[in-house]
């Protein structure tokens, strides 16, 4: 099945997806702010860039859109036009995501993942997903996975 739409209208529409910002990212950032979090935004010093970095818990925070991460989640579809670039790109983001983990754990820092498909109404909702964060930058666990 091709495109729904025209190829200048898609070239709009890819050109103003946002890299930082998103409205996932502004969801986490503002629940964890009315829970009486700090934290520093997009570390261009660190791995990566995470999106929010809470020095005092030793903690980064990378907000991950499932379709651009390649979540396996009923979000993550394989386009299906320009296929071999896709997987390409995507495989490139998963490479990279798996590099800037690793570098920091090695630097000491504690992760934790968000996935887009967790916010969603069907996923657990922003304040599910801030009450978990809460948790686990209270605990000791090195890391922090949450998705649908």
């Amino acid at each position: 099945m091709g495109d729904v739409v025209d190829s200048a209208t898609r070239s709009r529409m890819m050109a103003g997806i946002r890299g930082k910002n998103t409205q996932p990212e502004l969801a986490v950032r503002s629940g964890l702010h009315r829970q009486g979090f700090r934290f520093r935004l997009h570390d261009k010093r660190l791995p990566g860039k995470p999106d929010l970095l809470l020095p005092k818990y030793s903690a980064v925070i990378f907000v991950h859109g499932c379709f651009w991460h390649g979540h396996g989640c009923r979000i993550f579809k394989w386009p299906a036009t320009h296929s071999a670039f896709w997987r390409d790109k995507i495989g490139r983001n998963r490479a990279n995501d798996e590099r800037h983990r690793t570098a920091l754990r090695e630097a000491g820092w504690r992760i934790c993942t968000v996935w887009e498909c967790a916010l969603r109404p069907a996923g657990s909702g922003v304040e599910a997903v801030t009450r978990k964060i809460s948790r686990w930058l209270m605990s000791s666990s090195r890391a922090l996975e949450i998705s649908s």
